[in-house]
């Protein structure tokens, strides 16, 4: 008996598989130019296959163009189907030439959809001695070709993998609901006494978009169906008017349900039934009641798959945000600069090979000083083109760091930023922008970007009752002014806080070598660093504010650790012709969790204190500055309620593990005591002895 792997048959057949595909994808085509080209415009004008023939690529330009060219001549061989069969054959050209040349886009498809319509019109009005006001025709079923065209062009090529139409843009949304309307042109004619079936569906889709869409998509889809019916014929022109302003009438009724819809609906179509009068007021008076009828019978099981694919409500990212789409974005661009900043390493090591190549070759007629000065000049060249291609890797790993942040934000709550708008209009505060957003965690942050002064929105009654809108315990607002505009930022209360103390001394004069930082990242994270700069003074505390500085600003910006720390190192390799380093010392703790991550780059060790036991965090690890391609150290712990942890700079570690034992036995309760003590033991153990920066962050975890 012979095994067959699973997989080695999923293989086998994949190429049928696609196959199969391929002719399901050319069968469409297909039925779409044949379908399109039974419909028409007043009666007699049918432009939109030659539209959608023009946007059509390769071999599916070819099924199209066979469907469309058995449309026109469905009804005989006269000489309006051999101008529309000329103009088919001419795109059909007109795309294989832009294949040749490989000119693609939009713009290719609307010129040929749009001249080839016009000249053939020409021609046939020229042979057949038309009026002026046949040519006026001409020209205006050829720009309505020219739209077809965009609208089938763009409905092809949107991110169908965002088909849930809360994921697409509003445009992408018009364009798909034009084309797929384009359809029925034929169908729309069909007539059973005065009920148009194709009516009836349209008003049933209307009012589905209206119930669980929101007025836009309503209003959309009736002006829709209403142009795709009005076109037809004179008679049907009232139809777009009456579909569009219902539209808008019943979307103020949406909070009673189905049948307030569905009876507002009515409502419009009879203004328009009655000012209409005779046959055709009677016939859209029917159909628009047939379709309210029947959009009521509709078994509530379809209403609820309806309502899951369309709602828009408080677990739905807002018009506009594209969350899905600006991460699919992000993680391009960031793989594109990966990519570019492979080749620029390649073109440094080919630059760098032909530089040393030619020094050699110049060795002989150079002095030994001109030799050496040539080489520290390429070797120093070399280092900035290094740290060029550096940076591009940094800003990839930034990107991707974003790309995370946004794919963690899992939902927007609409309702709430509504509701906080107009709260914010009774202060007075007209922002240009309200975020809710819920994360993967379950965790809320308000963003409310505006204009207005900061004193406006330092206001302690209005972050309860942002809290209240949100039915969540907020922390105290966080404002961020920039050039022209504040950011309000509240983040949801932690289980716990940060009871942290500091103390530094200077070795030299009064700049300290040692930088210490302690900042909210504003998702519910403290962060806790101290940057230690080489030597002392001003050179180590420029390097040491240097490296603090840029790194608390990114982490700050939301970009990660790890990609923060590449562009400190490259800031500090590029940034004296002198050496230039500092150490970095990190822990970030979760105050929703008590996780700690601890991060070090040439750091000393740290110590954290948890049920009365000192644990020593020692990683071994490169100071940023020296080197490229530094990486952090790192290490979790899980704090819990009392438990401390303390960082401190190699002033004060390097005086041994035993007399910090003998320190820690002897500790004050209060974090700001600790760091006294410590420092203050520290300066007396050293008294008339060569004395380094020093600097201490002593931090406890307490419930909040």
């Amino acid at each position: 008996m012979k095994i067959i792997d699973k997989n080695q048959k999923l293989k086998l057949d994949s190429p049928l598989i696609e196959t199969i595909k391929g002719l399901g994808i050319y069968a469409l085509y297909f039925m779409g130019g044949f379908i399109l080209s039974l419909g028409n415009v007043t009666g007699e004008l049918k432009p939109f296959a030659l539209s959608f023939v023009a946007v059509a690529k390769k071999w599916n330009c070819a099924f199209a163009a066979l469907g469309a060219a058995i449309g026109y001549f469905i009804f005989g061989l006269d000489i309006s189907s051999a101008r529309y069969f000329c103009a088919i054959v001419a795109i059909c050209a007109i795309s294989l030439l832009c294949e040749l040349i490989d000119a693609g886009g939009i713009t290719p498809s609307l010129i040929s959809a749009f001249l080839t319509c016009l000249l053939s019109g020409i021609l046939i009005n020229i042979k057949m001695s038309s009026p002026p006001t046949e040519y006026l025709l001409t020209l205006a079923e050829s720009i309505l070709a020219l739209g077809g065209a965009y609208f089938y062009y763009k409905s092809i090529n949107a991110n169908f993998k965002q088909l849930r139409l809360k994921a697409l843009p509003l445009s992408d949304i018009t364009c798909i609901t034009i084309s797929v309307a384009t359809l029925f042109l034929f169908f729309g004619q069909l007539t059973i006494g005065i009920i148009r079936p194709f009516v009836v569906l349209s008003t049933i889709a209307v009012l589905f978009a209206v119930r669980y869409g929101n007025e836009k998509w309503g209003v959309i889809c009736a002006l829709t169906f209403g142009f795709v019916l009005g076109i037809q014929d004179k008679e049907s022109l009232v139809l777009c008017g009456a579909m569009g302003l219902s539209a808008m009438i019943c979307s103020l009724f949406t909070s009673m349900a189905g049948l307030g819809v569905g009876l507002s609906y009515l409502a419009g179509i009879s203004f328009f039934a009655i000012a209409s009068t005779g046959e055709i007021g009677l016939s859209l008076f029917s159909n628009g009641i047939l379709g309210v009828l029947l959009f009521l019978l509709f078994p509530s099981k379809i209403c609820d798959k309806i309502e899951d694919l369309v709602c828009t409500n408080r677990e739905v990212t807002p018009d506009g945000t594209l969350r899905q789409n600006l991460v699919l974005r992000l993680r391009f661009a960031s793989s594109a600069m990966t990519a570019i900043s492979d080749s620029v390493e390649q073109v440094r090591e080919r630059v760098n090979a032909v530089s040393r190549k030619n020094n050699e070759a110049l060795k002989a007629s150079l002095s030994k000083e001109e030799y050496i000065n040539r080489e520290i000049i390429s070797e120093r060249t070399n280092q900035i083109r290094m740290v060029a291609g550096d940076q591009f890797n940094s800003i990839a790993d930034m990107l991707g760091d974003l790309a995370i942040e946004f794919s963690e934000a899992e939902a927007f709550d609409d309702e709430a930023q509504q509701e906080i708008r107009q709260l914010l209009a009774q202060y007075e505060i007209f922002p240009r922008n309200v975020c809710a957003i819920i994360d993967k965690y379950g965790r809320m942050r308000v963003e409310i970007l505006t204009d207005s002064s900061p004193s406006k929105l330092d206001n302690k009654a209005l972050q309860e009752e942002i809290g209240k809108i949100c039915n969540r315990y907020f922390d105290s607002g966080r404002i961020t002014n920039f050039a022209n505009d504040s950011m309000l930022s509240f983040t949801e209360k932690p289980n716990y806080i940060l009871n942290f103390g500091f103390a530094q001394y200077s070795a030299e004069g009064k700049l300290c070598g040692d930088t210490v930082k302690i900042i909210n990242d504003g998702k519910g994270h403290s962060v806790l660093i101290i940057s230690d700069g080489m030597g002392k003074g001003s050179s180590a505390a420029l390097d040491g504010a240097m490296g603090a500085g840029l790194i608390s600003r990114l982490i700050h910006a939301g970009f990660g650790f790890d990609s923060a720390l590449k562009i400190v190192n490259s800031a500090l390799l590029i940034k004296s012709n002198d050496e230039s380093l500092a150490t970095l010392d990190i822990a970030n703790i979760d105050l929703f969790t008590g996780k700690c991550e601890i991060f070090k780059a040439g750091a000393p060790s740290g110590f954290i204190i948890k049920n009365g036991n000192i644990t020593k965090c020692e990683l071994s690890s490169m100071p940023v500055g020296i080197l490229r391609g530094i990486e952090f150290a790192k290490r979790t712990a899980i704090l819990s309620p009392n438990d401390s942890i303390i960082l401190m700079s190699d002033g004060i570690t390097d005086l041994g593990d035993e007399w910090l034992n003998r320190i820690f036995s002897s500790l004050p309760y209060q974090p700001q005591e600790c760091a006294d003590y410590i420092l203050s033991c520290a300066l007396k153990d050293t008294e008339n002895k060569k004395r380094d920066d020093m600097s201490i962050i002593y931090a406890r975890l307490e419930r909040n």
